[in-house]
């Protein structure tokens, strides 16, 4: 059993992989009583499928029966930047660190892929390899693995690459083993939970995705709710202050992976470029990044947010050319950017052009916040 567990941790390590464990194809009975106590209070928000395959996502053995090992494995992606830099440039647009270069969940299964064959071939086992997207508690598995443990802020923490592990999993037929479940090492430590800009934590190890920034900007399929808008300053796409504040990223190391070098499109994108994105240039811009599924729609409301934020009034025009967007989502964020950069006879202006032929609830319920009671009265869709 040592030799092989030998064998398959050098053979990943050879195919890049930086971090490698073996753990049982279990769960302990805490990580399904958590999952499920997020799932009945609603922690979850519109994130359904969390819901729907939580049976699956508890137990490994639902998910594939056959399985008697995981294996699971880490990809540091430390960057070289400070994560911080953004809050120094609101006329620019921050992208989480992980989208910030080629979708990780294709260089993470190409390598479960190669490491997969390699076993299926030397040991004739059955072997199974899941990325995030399929119903993994994969930040439980790791700890029992020893990559790390969980940490306050619900992210898995190392102490030898702190918060910028992407995980991935190989389930497999072969009994290999387990190695010492990590402990956690967050001690009195609380700077995750006080830097979250939202206040999306509840308490330690307890977050509320609904007023998660990465949720609000990357699952959220509707308008922002309006008391948050304020509180996402020029976050376009994920946020990683929780992440990037932990104390533990001092022993990360840049990344070494070729896959994971930012874009320089994606490091600083000035919001005024952005905004003029249409479907086209957007699936252009984000070609192979995983930004490209959340849509033009929600990303430019992401977009027209940090334009309100960002107190530059030359981005007014910005809003104002998307008034007529074809798209209720964000016509109804341009509204309120406009709102947060113009005074007010500019925003009765711009009403007095678009709010009549309005016939999105949404839209016009974002021009009746904006205008007040008082004139919301008169509004009506025949514009009498």
């Amino acid at each position: 059993m040592t030799a092989r567990r030998d064998e398959i941790k050098a053979e990943a390590l050879k195919l890049g992989f930086d971090a490698v464990g073996f753990a049982p194809a279990t769960l302990a009975e805490t990580a399904r009583q958590d999952l499920a106590q997020f799932i009945e209070e609603g922690r979850h928000g519109e994130m359904q499928w969390l819901e729907d395959k939580a049976e699956r996502r508890g137990d490994p053995k639902v998910l594939w029966p056959e399985a008697c090992s995981v294996i699971v494995l880490g990809l540091n992606y430390a960057p070289a930047n400070d994560p911080f830099d953004f809050k120094e440039r609101p006329e620019t647009g921050n992208i989480s660190v992980y989208a910030r270069h080629r979708d990780y969940h294709d260089t993470v299964k190409k390598k479960l892929k190669a490491l997969g064959r390699w076993m299926a071939e030397r040991y004739d086992c059955g072997i199974k390899v899941f990325v995030d997207t399929a119903p993994v508690m994969e930040k439980p598995l790791a700890q029992q693995a020893r990559l790390g443990w969980q940490g306050k802020h619900t992210n898995l923490v190392s102490r030898d690459f702190g918060s910028w592990l992407f995980l991935g999993e190989v389930y497999t037929t072969l009994d290999l083993g387990a190695d010492e479940p990590e402990a956690d090492h967050c001690g009195s430590c609380h700077r995750c939970l006080d830097i979250c800009p939202t206040q999306a934590f509840t308490g330690p190890y307890r977050i509320d995705a609904r007023r998660c920034i990465s949720y609000l900007t990357i699952e959220h399929k509707g308008p922002i709710p309006r008391d948050l808008r304020p509180l996402m300053g020029n976050r376009i796409y994920g946020c990683d202050d929780c992440l990037a504040i932990c104390p533990w990223n001092k022993y990360a190391q840049v990344s070494a992976q070729s896959d994971f070098q930012p874009r320089g499109a994606l490091t600083a994108p000035r919001l005024r470029e952005l905004a003029a994105l249409d479907d086209e240039t957007f699936r252009a811009l984000f070609t192979a990044s995983p930004i490209k599924r959340i849509g033009r729609d929600r990303f430019l409301r992401n977009v027209l947010t940090a334009i309100g934020n960002s107190g530059h009034r030359d981005l007014a025009d910005c809003a104002i050319n998307l008034l007529e967007d074809p798209s209720p989502l964000v016509r109804g964020a341009a509204i309120w950017a406009l709102s947060r950069l113009v005074e007010r006879p500019g925003i009765e202006q711009e009403a007095a052009r678009f709010r009549a032929a309005e016939r999105d609830e949404s839209v016009r319920a974002e021009w009746g916040a904006v205008l007040g009671p008082d004139q919301e009265r008169g509004f009506s869709l025949s514009g009498s």
